[in-house]
């Protein structure tokens, strides 16, 4: 079977790029070049490029692996989206993404690119734990390990909040206008953190740099929705027998996508809102909304699934008493939020129900439930915090720390940047008291929590159960 490129033809039935690929530059660098920000911001960006084609182009970062680089150049920079449901499948080939580049091996080009003035935005999406957020102190975690390797050689950075800083760098040293930095990653206020974690890691090399971010910079937060699970030998032979061309890229993904955006940016950019992107003046309300609901939902039913056996969170949401669990935790959630302007929260729950039961997304438990120490603050904790310090009912969440805290007993294999230590607590667990070594742990629950036995009554007697 040949391989997809731009010279390959394509069935009437797959959406094609309708712009001229071939005019395209480079405005964009975004780092984390993996399956959520091609089935995501490479699509509006698509949408965008057909409304106003030009100077918006992707330049993607792979701040490890060169696999996909390869593919994306053996591919002229194309890969197919499969968006499924009960309804059937349905083809687009992306062409917003120009090319590939791999810290591995291209890191003086990737540094060039960040101080060149045609790169308007760098958009960012390596998942929670890359960017060495002590949740703690709010600011950088000095002993991350790319944190530490960009602190000491900050020229030769590895890890992407280095990359960030190098790029500035090389700007202010140039007399140029900073880049706009666009988090799409699930931490709360993504936007202020990175601003944070810049501006620290700025001001331990040179004071004026971290004042020249501070003062000129624009670091806008975003709330992003996709459900895309990890590609398999399935994915790509869905994709082939839609083409009628090999696509070692292709994604499947559901219909539904969103993306809410604070509308601050530096030196312009792409008409993201073509693909249906929502620009408001303060994200947060959707974010929470998104992280308490959604993302605390599916935190939930993975942690369900990996204790029963259940591969993929549509099995779990088939359970009817699993389904009525994520619709308890779901109204327990309501009196955490803020009004989220232009939502139904009634329909927008029933249709998250609607999505985890989509037939056609293969989303596995056990990617859902990686790095629990670093997703659950945001989705489970800090809307606990809030609900005991108004004296509101937070078993729903005890509920859910317990379902996390089984797992971790129970799971021959913690995939976690905490393991060895969630590891070692699980080993200490014991039945008068489960939850204390986890307690123990440093960081791991807000002092709130650990300070409050009522509620760690409740974690224990829900352990208990389990």
């Amino acid at each position: 079977m040949p391989r997809l490129t731009a010279s390959t033809p394509l069935p009437a039935r797959v959406m094609k790029p309708a712009y001229d690929r071939a005019s395209l530059k480079p405005g964009i660098v975004h780092i984390g070049l993996g399956a959520f920000h091609r089935a995501h911001q490479a699509v509006y960006t698509d949408a965008a490029l057909a409304e106003e084609a030009g100077g918006w182009g992707i330049v993607g970062v792979s701040l490890r692996s060169v696999d996909i680089v390869d593919d994306l150049k053996a591919q002229d920079g194309l890969y197919t989206v499969v968006a499924r449901s009960a309804a059937g499948d349905s083809a687009r080939v992306i062409g917003s993404v120009m090319k590939g580049l791999s810290g591995a091996g291209d890191r003086e080009e990737i540094l060039a690119l960040l101080a060149d003035p045609a790169i308007r935005v760098v958009t960012i999406t390596v998942t929670e734990k890359a960017y060495g957020y002590d949740p703690v102190s709010g600011g950088l975690d000095r002993s991350h390990p790319s944190v530490a390797v960009d602190l000491a050689r900050p020229s030769a950075p590895v890890g992407v909040i280095g990359y960030v800083v190098e790029g500035l760098a090389r700007r202010h040293a140039a007399g140029l206008a900073p880049f706009t930095v666009l988090c799409c990653d699930n931490l709360p206020t993504n936007g202020r953190i990175v601003r944070r974690l810049v501006v620290e890691m700025a001001g331990a090399r040179d004071a004026a740099l971290a004042g020249w971010i501070t003062e000129q910079g624009a670091f806008p937060c975003s709330m992003v929705d996709r459900i895309v699970p990890a590609a398999t030998d399935e994915t790509r032979a869905r994709a082939e027998a839609l083409l009628g061309a090999e696509d070692r890229l292709a994604l499947e993904t559901e219909p539904f996508m969103q993306w809410v955006i604070e509308d601050r940016f530096v030196s312009g950019r792409p008409k993201w809102e073509a693909g249906g992107a929502l620009f408001v003046g303060d994200v947060e309300p959707y974010e929470k909304m998104k992280l308490r609901l959604l993302n605390g939902s599916h935190s939930l039913m993975a942690y369900l699934g990996q204790l029963h056996g259940l591969t993929y969170i549509r099995d779990v949401i088939a359970v009817p008493e699993y389904r009525e669990k994520v619709r308890r935790h779901m109204a327990a959630v309501l009196p955490t939020l803020d009004p989220v302007p232009g939502i139904d929260l009634a329909a927008y729950q029933a249709e998250l129900v609607e999505r985890f039961s989509n037939p056609g997304i293969a989303h596995f438990t056990r990617q859902v439930a990686m790095d629990g120490s670093q997703k659950l603050p945001q989705r489970i904790m800090i809307p606990a915090v809030e609900e005991l310090a108004k004296g509101g009912d937070a078993s729903a969440f005890a509920y859910v720390a317990a379902v996390w805290l089984a797992y971790l007993v129970k799971a021959a294999d913690i995939n976690d940047p905490r393991a060895a230590e969630l590891g070692a607590a699980a080993a200490r667990s014991t039945p008068d008291d489960p939850s204390a070594p986890f307690f123990a742990l440093p960081g791991l629950f807000p002092q709130a929590l650990v300070d409050n036995g009522a509620w760690r009554a409740l974690v224990n007697a829900e352990l208990g159960k389990l």
